[in-house]
């Protein structure tokens, strides 16, 4: 099977895995609204920033070398995965003590046990992670989605079984670790004919991956700082319910494309790693890439933006109408990260992960200012426009990165993008004029807005987009 067709294959099952852990994601967070209140999903908001956090120092960036250089060496792979290893037992001890330093900043004593209970994950992720790696290297995107499916579906029943049981905030931490577990069984079980860990514990040997994960971790710790500050912010400045608002807020509006973008994302980098060396080809896969991603994820966004007032109330019912704002200012954000995410597999291939590093540090230097003195004026919806500056200019300067490394592709991606605003602009028109005459509140408004916005959009693609012909021989490659 050729390295396309690999591709093509490995998408359907990124798609498939990704459905089903957006879906139950949904589930998981729509059940847990009318469990929990606000001030509970702020509690494990820090707890998961705190996660992510340290998540940057335990990775080094493994995962990108491994695929960049196509490591297959016995010797190199041992020791990046004992490193990752020691690393994790380190970040493991850091945060359990970490406890009370978060606790006085958010003045929020239930953070001790939920921090203290999530430090475990970085006991155990780190034993599977490095065959997650190695499978992806060798496009092996069927296992990869098993895996993700089924601690995905093990991780959401162990949530909601623990959040009816009474474990309130901890239901969401023993979920996660669930699912961990789960993830790291399975990606040994898959991934260990590729590699077996040997006795070699050789730094010199790994020397070019810790070099190339220099500039990974810097750039993760500005990359986390930048896209993170304003949820940091909100919990020491506002508390953990405005935290809460606000995190529920950016699952609605921003969680669903961190999620969908790996569809192409996982599958594009391996593939795009392997034709470093011609520019012409890296441009139309970049550009084919944003037109895609533009195209699927823009009608979703501007459904949500248009629909935010009835669906926030009749998903997670009443006392949640505080995150309706939020959402429609974090739909723009959410378009913008769609945007911005491809640019890695450009920087990637081309062995320049420092520009994301210098990308990452001009945006946050944006950011910071901003988040403080909206936030002081707007509260969070001040945070959530700061936000919202900040990515739009990380957008532009990562498309003049693109432009150096590539060549110029700006007249053919706004030639692509032109198509699905109008349409987009189109379907908001329409579902507008029916809410005007009918009030657009509960469960049969809301589908039948859904109705009008998909058909608006699907016609308008017909017509002027993909034609009947072009859609069946795209299923007829699948």
């Amino acid at each position: 099977m050729s390295t396309k067709q690999k591709a093509i294959n490995g998408g359907k099952w990124v798609t498939i895995a990704t459905a089903i852990s957006t879906i139950f994601q949904f589930l998981q967070v729509t059940i847990l609204a009318r469990l929990l209140d606000p001030s509970a999903f702020g509690v494990v908001s820090v707890s998961t920033l705190i996660i992510n956090f340290f998540h940057i120092f335990a990775n080094l960036g493994f995962s990108n070398s491994i695929i960049y250089k196509q490591e297959d060496d016995k010797r190199v792979l041992s020791t990046l995965y004992y490193l990752n290893i020691i690393l994790g037992v380190f970040v493991f001890v850091a945060i359990y003590f970490s406890s009370p330093l978060i606790i006085s900043y958010y003045k929020e004593p239930r953070l001790d046990n939920v921090i203290k209970l999530a430090s475990l994950y970085f006991i155990i992720v780190y034993f599977g992670q490095i065959y997650s790696f190695l499978l992806q290297k060798e496009l092996k995107f069927k296992s990869v989605a098993i895996i993700e499916i089924v601690a995905t579906v093990l991780g959401t029943g162990v949530t909601i079984l623990m959040a009816y049981s009474g474990s309130r905030e901890l239901s969401l931490i023993y979920g996660q670790l669930a699912s961990q577990v789960v993830r790291t069984i399975l990606q040994i079980s898959f991934g260990y004919k590729y590699f077996i860990p040997t006795l070699a514990f050789d730094l010199k040997a790994a020397k070019e991956h810790l070099q190339f994960g220099i500039y990974n971790v810097g750039d993760g710790l500005i990359s986390y700082t930048q896209s993170n500050i304003d949820r940091i912010l909100i919990g020491g400045m506002l508390g953990v319910k405005s935290l809460g608002f606000y995190t529920i807020a950016y699952q609605l509006a921003v969680f669903p494309v961190t999620k969908l973008n790996p569809i192409i994302l996982q599958v594009a980098y391996p593939a795009i790693a392997k034709m470093k060396d011609n520019d012409s080809a890296l441009k139309q896969s970049y550009i084919k890439i944003l037109d895609f991603l533009s195209y699927c994820i823009m009608p979703l966004l501007a459904g949500l933006f248009i629909t935010a007032d009835s669906v926030i109330p009749l998903v997670y019912g009443p006392g949640w109408e505080e995150t309706v704002s939020l959402t429609k200012i974090l739909v723009f954000v959410s378009f913008c990260t769609c945007l911005t995410h491809p640019l890695f597999t450009i920087v990637f291939t081309k062995g320049k992960p420092n520009l994301l590093f210098y990308l990452n540090l001009i945006t946050l230097i944006i950011k910071i200012p901003l988040v403080y003195i909206l936030g002081d004026y707007l509260q969070a919806t001040g945070i959530a426009i700061a936000f919202l500056i900040a990515i739009i200019v990380n957008m532009f300067l990562g498309f003049g990165i693109a432009h150096s490394l590539i060549g110029s592709f700006f007249k053919e991606f706004y030639s692509n993008i032109l198509k699905p605003t109008i349409f987009c602009l189109v379907m908001v028109f329409a579902i507008s004029v029916y809410k005007y005459f009918t009030g657009g509140q509960g469960l049969t408004n809301t589908l039948i807005e859904v109705a009008i916005g998909g058909a608006v959009y699907a016609t308008f693609t017909l017509l002027y987009k993909v034609s009947f012909l072009e859609i069946k021989a795209f299923r007829k490659a699948l």
